[in-house]
């Protein structure tokens, strides 16, 4: 009788370690940072995106670094992805996301060339973004900027946020580093430029918001979309003769010592 109560109180001990244990363990792993997890709202990624209509087609500017938080994975990252031979998207949010989120709708698209042995309109892919962010906007963390030619309508800029938004611009931008130039662009683009002035305000646009943005880097990647098709050129971060071609409403703003190489 005494060795029977003996076994179940020792029983009983160990039914309450293990749940204080148990409870312990748990406790702890809550505190245990999950690095960029889609399920909280930890998620820390930074990027500088931007397209804009000229007289004739479109650019395509991007930084090329992928982070998370401190840790830059990617420092030469193409965030211009091909959906057809006259549409590309610019990509930000998750980068694994929004990769498979390209891949899908040019993939969808391609099919449908191939039926109809018709050229897209830019219309169609940025539609096909929409619906696709729109119903999985829940778990999707991807804002894309639509840009490309078609006979149609020439070139054209379409923004998809992260809500499923569809809404064409003459020019868009989208980023951490987005924040930083928004008056910029107000102030130096205006419609109908030619193709290198264009090029050129999307690229200093660019160089300004790398060196404002911590979470934006590497170098700039420019992609010139017409009905010839796409062409693409890199440029570095810093461009000694960007203080030359800026103005002293520029200086003020961002400061003279954002435009020392």
């Amino acid at each position: 009788m005494i060795l029977c109560n003996f076994y179940r109180n020792v029983f009983i001990l160990f039914i309450y370690l293990f749940f204080f244990i148990s409870s312990f363990i748990s406790s702890r792993l809550r505190h245990i940072p999950q690095s960029c997890s889609m399920n909280t709202n930890d998620y820390y990624g930074g990027t500088t995106i931007l397209a804009a209509e000229f007289d004739g087609g479109v650019v395509l500017g991007a930084d090329t670094r992928t982070s998370c938080r401190t840790y830059v994975s990617n420092r030469t990252a193409d965030k211009l992805t091909r959906i057809t031979d006259h549409i590309y998207c610019c990509r930000s949010g998750s980068a694994a996301q929004t990769q498979t989120l390209a891949e899908s709708v040019g993939s969808s698209l391609c099919g449908f060339q191939n039926v109809s042995n018709a050229s897209c309109l830019v219309r169609d892919a940025a539609v096909q973004f929409r619906n696709k962010i729109y119903s999985t906007r829940k778990l999707l963390l991807a804002s894309i900027i639509v840009a490309g030619w078609d006979r149609a309508l020439g070139g054209q800029v379409y923004t998809v946020p992260i809500s499923g938004l569809l809404v064409p611009e003459r020019y868009a931008m989208a980023g951490s580093g987005s924040s930083y130039i928004q008056g910029f662009m107000a102030a130096h683009f205006k419609p109908g430029l030619n193709q290198e002035d264009a090029v050129d305000v999307v690229k200093r646009a660019i160089r300004l918001a790398i060196r404002q943005d911590c979470s934006s880097g590497g170098v700039i990647r420019i992609g010139i979309i017409t009905a010839d098709g796409m062409s693409t050129s890199i440029y570095p971060k810093e461009d000694p003769d960007m203080h030359d071609k800026c103005t002293d409403s520029d200086l003020k703003i961002f400061g003279n010592d954002t435009f020392e190489t």
